[in-house]
């Protein structure tokens, strides 16, 4: 059978300084109807690129320079590579035969209109309806991706809506014209696991609803062994490998592929097997220095809580209050790490900011000790507060949002050391010493941070929190905006800087499988609350509590035999009142914490029976 979408020798050229760079080296591929391609690579592969010159929507700095793309619906043949970008040829297919689904629904959907009106537009552009038959249209499609309340979306604006909401409203925008290909552009980089993997099942059940081709851009092999029928490797804008996803998967003969494969945390891996990043790091790790523990932990965090008010969104209605921390307790011993674990709006990040004393806790406290005995941090003034700050420092999850673009390397690593009182003369050499520990080249402490990969951005950042010599350094979605080759260098980066240092970590973190690799012992949080905490070889052998089990189901895994089992991933993992027993909770209860083996504890219903089922 004719393919929908043939490439054949695609190049794609841009225009720089320095004269026109090739993104795309004769690039040439088949995209089968009704199946999935999976077009997998790192960062700057050319992946995206790909689906740009599809969609005809390449930057004005970028050209098509030779090469056809081939579209195959209907009974005749188009090719996309000669037609006018903004022609009507052009964009009657765009939308209405070849959609698109972007990566950030945040940044790709309009906060001023409802997400009715922008589904909805599509429709009366390319057919012509008027509102009444669109917002009908628009309903039936919210309701086809799993709205709750299809009617009350029609409403609504994408401020208001989840992260994976917002991902289910770009998907109805995408289909509600019934394409013949869509073209998902790493549809689940920004979402939790059990998002993702909810997501994953939703284009699957609509893939074999509809019929429509799917063209996967991915760097998450994970996602890849789960939901693609085929599969393309590009490296440095050349296909390097192709084939049906069984064969490629299960023997795969470039060693580019092979060394992605070894990059991925996996729960299987053995006592201190390290993963194996594509390229290692040159970081230059000092020698293991001895640091002074104090007796018991670095940090503790006792009882706290946290509640925001939120303004009504109608003048009629009521502030509402949500309880985002609820009676938490943590420990974390010196050296050592803990990792926090739950899905976006679990209270992690505002568990993180309390210890950060960015937020004030409206009851309970936080307790760190560097070594003079344990001192209440939200206690802390003047001076013993100034010795806080420089002991415990902050790793920001997107590293290009993160680093100010308007300042060097330089003046980013000098300014904390400025700030606690180190003279240029030592800030000039610790500048050096930091960019060599965390593997980059001092030259480039002149440069400014657009200059620098995502992957090297966060290097940068890492820099910075050592800086001024921590104690603890607190660890927020350190990996999770990088391609998974990149993540292996920042692991073992971190891995290797906290045997030398002497460093605390804590890790906050929505992916099992990463804090499977770092932490020595983990907090699962759903609804503001711990329901399971564990060292890292118990949970992962015994996982009791529902909310852990879903989670750890929903990692999808590279490897064909341990496929997700999608049927068994559904809403109900993070509603209390829907865990069976003795777990379950009713509304504003809180259950009590019960032993399960030594140091491994999970939460029960109040006044249930002990022992879990």
């Amino acid at each position: 059978m004719t393919p929908l979408l043939s490439i054949r020798d695609l190049a794609v050229a841009f225009r720089t300084e320095s004269g026109p760079f090739e993104a795309l080296h004769g690039l040439s591929l088949d995209v089968a109807r009704g199946r999935t391609l999976a077009l997998v690579g790192e960062s700057g592969s050319g992946k995206s690129v790909t689906a740009q010159a599809i969609l005809r929507i390449l930057p004005r700095s970028a050209a098509i320079t030779r090469g056809r793309i081939l579209f195959a619906d209907g009974d005749r043949e188009t090719d996309i590579a000669r037609l006018p970008a903004d022609g009507p040829a052009m964009q009657a297919i765009r939308g209405q035969r070849i959609a698109m689904i972007f990566q950030e629904p945040m940044t790709c959907l309009s906060p001023l209109h409802t997400v009715g009106d922008q589904i909805g537009e599509a429709l009366r552009v390319h057919t012509g309806a008027d509102r009444k038959e669109a917002d009908a249209r628009t309903q039936e499609a919210l309701a086809r991706v799993g709205f709750p309340d299809p009617k009350r979306a029609l409403k609504t604006y994408p401020f208001e809506l989840s992260g994976g909401l917002r991902q289910r409203a770009m998907i109805a925008m995408a289909l509600i014209l019934k394409p013949a290909l869509l073209v998902a552009d790493e549809p689940t980089t920004a979402l939790d696991v059990t998002t993702q993997a909810q997501i994953l099942a939703l284009l699957a059940r609509l893939q074999e609803e509809t019929g429509m081709a799917i063209l996967l851009i991915t760097h998450d092999l994970g996602v890849v062994a789960n939901i693609a029928h085929d599969v393309a490797v590009l490296y440095r804008g050349r296909l390097v490998e192709a084939g049906p996803r069984d064969v490629v998967m299960r023997a795969p003969g470039h060693a580019y592929l092979n060394a992605l494969l070894h990059a991925v945390p996996r729960f299987d891996m053995a006592p201190g097997e390290r993963l194996t990043p594509i390229r290692p790091a040159q970081a230059e790790i000092p020698a293991a220095r001895a640091v002074e523990r104090p007796a018991g932990p670095v940090l503790r965090v006792e009882g706290v809580s946290k509640t925001f008010t939120l303004r009504a969104g109608r003048f009629w209605q009521k502030p509402r209050t949500v309880h985002a921390v609820s009676d938490v307790s943590l420990s974390l011993e010196a050296g050592r790490t803990l990792g926090l674990v739950g899905e976006s709006g679990s209270g992690k990040t505002t568990v993180s900011k309390m210890v950060m004393r960015a937020l004030d806790p409206d009851s309970g406290r936080v307790l760190f000790d560097a070594g003079d005995g344990p001192r209440d941090v939200h206690g802390l003034t003047g001076e013993a507060l100034f010795a806080y700050r420089r002991t415990v420092q902050f790793v920001f999850q997107d590293p290009y949002a993160s680093l100010d673009p308007r300042m060097t390397v330089r003046q980013i690593l000098s300014e904390p050391m400025e700030i606690h009182g180190v003279p240029r003369a030592q800030r000039h050499a610790r500048c050096r010493e930091l960019m060599a520990m965390v593997g980059l080249d001092a030259n480039g402490l002149g440069r400014y941070p657009h200059a620098f990969s995502g992957g090297q951005r966060q290097r940068i950042g890492i820099a910075r929190a050592l800086a001024p010599n921590p104690r603890l350094l607190v660890l927020d979605e350190p990996v999770s905006a990088l391609d998974v080759s990149v993540q292996a260098q920042i692991l073992n980066l971190l891995k290797d800087l906290q045997a030398a240092l002497g460093l605390s970590y804590l890790i906050v973190s929505h992916n099992l499988a990463v804090i499977d690799y770092m932490a020595d012992t983990i907090s699962v949080m759903c609804r503001g609350r711990i329901v399971e905490e564990a060292p890292r070889a118990a949970l992962f052998r015994r996982p009791v509590h529902p909310y852990t089990r879903a989670l750890l189901a929903a990692v999808p895994d590279p490897s064909l035999d341990h496929p997700l089992d999608f049927a068994a991933i559904t809403g109900d993992h993070s509603e209390p009142a829907r865990w069976p027993e003795p777990f379950r909770l009713a509304p504003d209860e809180a259950g009590l914490m019960h032993d399960v083996e030594p140091g491994h504890r999970v939460r029960h219903g109040a006044g249930r029976a002990r022992e879990a089922a």
